[in-house]
């Protein structure tokens, strides 16, 4: 089992092409992959403006406002509801989309994964949480506010938590990854308001 603590400081922003906004990957699959070859990947999206999204052809995603008033998509022409903060939306990458802003500008979290090869679910959760991470499977928890605690239990102790199981505080936009539990599973305990991310292999039902 592997786990990780993803820094937002540590991000490097990349503007995108139409001028429109800039990304941030919190974390993909495989590590260093880009645009045309990831398994997954999640994201953070500075949006300042309306416009049409990229098309990715094979690619299904999840969008959830984190910070700001929202928004209105159409997809292949048809205006669907408005998308509102904190809850999670998704839709085909490959259809014509494109976003007015319904209240200025936007933080979205963004979640891809390639059809066939991978598949996500999303939660915001708010207080004390725990997420179970399945056996070859990843949990990533997102901090949207500062001050959110967490604690992964590993079962190798009498409480379930060993002497050296991560632990700690993340700011608002600070993730961590847990990755590749072994058959007795761990848990993911958190205090704060977050967006957790559960990935699965396609076949390894959800």
């Amino acid at each position: 089992m592997e786990t990780r603590i993803l820094r937002a400081g540590d991000r490097v922003p990349t503007p995108w092409s139409n001028g429109g906004g800039v990304t941030r990957e919190i974390t993909a699959d495989p590590p260093g992959a880009g645009l045309g070859d990831f398994d997954w990947r999640v994201s953070l999206a500075d949006v300042v403006r309306d416009g049409p999204y990229s098309a990715l052809p094979g690619v299904d995603r999840i969008i959830t406002v984190v910070d700001g008033a929202g928004m209105v998509l159409t997809i292949d022409g048809d205006a669907r509801p408005p998308v509102l903060p904190l809850h999670p939306f998704a839709f085909p990458g490959d259809a014509a989309t494109g976003c007015r802003l319904t209240g200025g500008p936007l933080v979205n979290l963004n979640v891809m994964t390639r059809r066939g090869l991978a598949a996500a679910m999303v939660g915001i959760v708010d207080g004390t949480h725990t997420a179970k991470v399945p056996e070859h499977r990843s949990v990533l928890l997102v901090a949207l506010d500062d001050g959110v605690a967490f604690a992964l239990d590993d079962g190798s102790g009498p409480a379930g938590v060993s002497a050296d199981a991560p632990a700690g505080e993340l700011a608002r936009f600070d993730a961590v990854l847990v990755t590749g539990a072994d058959a007795g599973g761990a848990h993911l305990r958190s205090e704060g308001r977050a967006a957790v991310i559960t990935i699965s292999p396609v076949g390894d039902a959800l």
